[in-house]
């Protein structure tokens, strides 16, 4: 499997795979199940199709990049793509009625895009401007709309329904696949990022591989968890 077809996967309708979750959620509960869980033998075989891609694909072409290209190298793409989420954190944090850290991503944003190259040289940590990533189902959380069951999506590995549903609004504020109308050029830069992304989660997936008895489990606690505690966070701007 190469990048561009793992980037068509990206785009497939993921609303769409939660609806159809939710219709089988019947076959796939049991009486034990986890109650954010619901769905966890079905999670668990999508789990497993995604360690195998994982394996056979992403962790060797993540390997190969950490080989291959110098840290400072890596370092600019990863700020460069960072970079371009500040500018739709910026939008959902004003969206969440949360002035503060929608002006400091945009700050962020404005100073590495004009000072840093286009993003490459990180100005605005240097300058001491913080970074609060955001995205559109922390906003739908901040409003009251609940997570629903835990899911696990094909290559993308773990969701909420809530989750699920805006990732159609997420990609319309991607300023690489919206905002690059050459179609190899867009490409390119998705499975850069996509690579960029996997690098910099190997020394966590050795940790996870040394530490968890049941990866999924500790996998999807750890993630709801996450999830859980930026969406407190904030609200715990009206308090």
């Amino acid at each position: 499997m190469n990048p561009e077809m793992v980037i068509r996967w990206r785009r497939s309708g993921a609303a769409m795979l939660a609806v159809a979750v939710i219709a089988i959620s019947g076959c796939a509960t049991g009486p034990d199940s986890n109650p954010r869980d619901p769905l966890e033998p079905l999670n668990r075989g999508v789990y497993r199709f995604n360690e195998a891609v994982d394996e056979a694909v992403l962790k060797p072409v993540a390997q190969a990049y950490v080989t291959v290209v110098p840290s400072p190298v890596r370092t600019g793409v990863g700020n460069f793509f960072a970079n371009q989420r500040d500018a739709w954190s910026a939008l959902n944090a004003a969206l969440q009625a949360r002035p503060q850290p929608a002006a400091e991503n945009f700050m962020r944003f404005s100073v590495n895009t004009f000072l840093g190259l286009g993003g490459v040289l990180d100005i605005a940590s240097e300058m001491g401007i913080p970074r609060t990533t955001l995205d559109f189902g922390h906003t739908l959380g901040r409003w009251g709309v609940p997570p629903g069951p835990y899911l696990v999506l094909p290559l993308l590995g773990p969701s909420t329904v809530r989750e699920t549903v805006a990732l159609p609004v997420d990609r319309r504020g991607d300023l690489v696949s919206q905002g690059v109308d050459d179609v190899a050029t867009r490409n390119s830069a998705q499975a850069l990022r996509l690579i960029d992304t996997r690098a910099s989660l190997l020394r966590a997936g050795e940790l996870l591989e040394q530490a968890a008895l049941d990866k999924y489990g500790f996998t999807r606690d750890a993630y709801l968890a996450r999830r859980q505690r930026q969406i407190d966070a904030s609200r715990g701007d009206d308090e």
